[in-house]
């Protein structure tokens, strides 16, 4: 039986029942906690976190794909004394989240090396533990490919070539970044169908989407409750047509949510996106893709058989 590494350890893919794709314990500016320890409460942070994760245990999800990775305020020990005994499994990332310019520390320094860094995080551990990362996470936002993506683009799929392990994105849809990203890891020789192309459901353009999908890769309808960028109903409405034209094997689901992030106050943020937790997709977005007209099997796949094919494809190449 294939494996996926977890936050507890390696288990078999088919334990991994229905998962969100997409999804982040927490999401903190790198370094401000450190710099400035008077803005961050860590127990009732992570006391918070704890009961935010069993409510959507309690709805009915069995796994987390953590994106959290370098750029998002990764601590890997932190979600441990968040997650470590609860009955979920949390598969955490490896990579780097930014839509510009790569940290200092990598400027002056290539693809080659950056991918040494993510294959140690896949292979060893993160962070100096032995909790090891199963997926590899990169970003390209409104700017594109810039120099600093470019740079991480190609390190995520070299490390991807060298493990085997998928590669999920973010992605800014308006333009169509998912195209370059794409393009790039075909350059690099990954193969796209073991590629999570990111934040597709703030889409409504349906070429664009099939475009990816006739490509290989997997689109991510996994920012359910952002209403800003697109409803919940047009989501819904979008994933029903796509599950229609037989592209159901091909989308994933996920919110993009945390227990708690600080890139706004998070009071504020509550009354503005207020359908944005994790159990929104268990709890409304279900009820209203069956009311859609899409059946249950093809649900299922979204939620429990794609997300499970994502983590069988894996091996070196």
């Amino acid at each position: 039986m294939p494996k996926v590494e977890t936050l507890k350890g390696p288990i078999d893919t088919a334990e991994l029942g229905f998962t969100l794709m997409h999804e982040h314990v927490f999401v903190l500016s790198e370094g401000v906690n450190l710099a400035f320890p008077q803005v961050w409460d860590e127990e009732s942070r992570v006391a918070d976190a704890r009961k935010r994760l069993q409510a959507m245990i309690d709805s009915g999800v069995q796994s987390i794909v953590d994106l959290s990775v370098l750029g998002l305020g990764r601590d890997i020990r932190r979600v441990q004394r968040v997650a470590g005994d609860l009955a979920l499994n949390v598969v955490v990332a490896t990579g780097l989240y930014t839509y510009d310019e790569v940290p200092h520390h990598f400027a002056s320094r290539d693809a080659d090396y950056m991918a040494e860094l993510f294959v140690h995080d896949i292979t060893t551990g993160i962070q100096g533990t032995d909790i090891k990362a199963a997926i590899l996470k990169v970003a390209t936002d409104q700017k594109g490919v810039t120099d600093g993506v470019e740079k991480v683009l190609r390190a995520v799929a070299r490390a991807h070539r060298k493990t085997g392990v998928p590669i999920s994105t973010h992605t800014h849809p308006a333009t169509k970044r998912g195209l370059e990203q794409q393009k790039i890891f075909q350059e690099e020789g990954v193969d796209l169908g073991r590629v999570v192309i990111g934040h597709s459901g703030d889409s409504e353009d349906l070429d664009y989407l099939e475009t990816m999908m006739k490509a290989g890769s997997y689109i991510g309808m996994d920012r359910f409750g952002i209403d800003m960028y697109l409803t919940t109903e047009k989501r819904v409405a979008v994933i029903a047509e796509l599950c229609k034209r037989g592209y159901a094997n091909r989308m994933v689901l996920a919110h993009d949510a945390s227990c708690y992030m600080d890139w706004f106050p998070w009071d504020a943020l509550n009354k503005a996106v207020p359908r944005w937790h994790f159990r929104h997709i268990s709890d409304d977005v279900i009820p209203m893709l069956r009311d859609a007209g899409v059946p249950q099997d093809q649900i299922d796949l979204m939620t429990t058989g794609n997300p499970r094919a994502v983590f069988e494809k894996q091996g070196g190449y």
